[in-house]
């Protein structure tokens, strides 16, 4: 969650082993996130974090590192920021893609975006996001929020199964994914995971409990 001292936050994820940071842009209805993300969500805009701030994060936390950074936010924010401006603004930051949670597939097709699919989507919209996805492809495991659960799930194996099948581009698994052992499950499905209230938990820790949880992770996947 981009608020004051995500870019440490971030290096301590890139210590730990992470390949990719997805960092959040704080909104007061964020419809894709659970308790944890919402808590931090409203942490950060009571602390004034706005999505300008936001941005000059990720370009501190670019100055620092090369590893690829994704700004994760909603579309309310890029209605009121600009849905040219947002975008060429994130990259002059040094974003090296965006995912929009809550955006379909056939809606701002000019957006370069990294693309959701959820085990309710049918074969087509799959296809559909697949050809035009930015990287990989987001699986959503579950159907609900994000959130740790108990047990990996289920609707994953299914949901990787179709995917390979329609498309190219590579899959991350996400939502419900926070023990090292429902991450090395999901990475024998697809080809990364996703982790996001489980480590804004352990980053509430600070930086060193981050760093710790991530390289459990990857650890667990290597």
């Amino acid at each position: 969650m981009a608020r004051r001292g995500t870019p440490e936050l971030a290096g301590a994820a890139i210590a730990g082993g992470a390949d990719v940071v997805e960092i959040g842009f704080p909104f007061s209805d964020p419809l894709a996130d659970g308790p944890v993300i919402r808590r931090a969500a409203e942490q950060a805009l009571a602390e004034g974090m706005r999505p300008a701030a936001c941005l000059e994060c990720v370009r501190t936390i670019r100055a620092q590192h090369d590893v690829p950074l994704v700004p994760m936010t909603y579309s309310s924010i890029l209605e009121a920021y600009g849905w040219e401006q947002f975008p060429r603004d994130a990259a002059n930051a040094g974003a090296t893609s965006l995912i929009v949670a809550d955006l379909p597939v056939d809606e701002r097709p000019e957006l370069r975006r990294i693309q959701l699919v959820a085990p309710t989507s049918t074969d087509e919209r799959i296809s559909i996001a697949g050809g035009c996805t930015d990287s990989w492809l987001y699986l959503v495991t579950l159907t609900g929020t994000t959130g740790a659960r108990d047990e990996l799930s289920p609707a994953l194996a299914p949901l990787v199964e179709r995917s390979r099948r329609l498309t190219e581009a590579p899959l991350y698994a996400g939502f419900g994914i926070s023990t090292p052992a429902q991450a090395a499950g999901a990475a024998e499905l697809a080809d990364g995971i996703v982790v996001g209230s489980a480590a804004v938990l352990a980053a509430e820790e600070g930086p060193r409990a981050l760093e710790t949880y991530i390289g459990q992770l990857r650890a667990a996947i290597a």
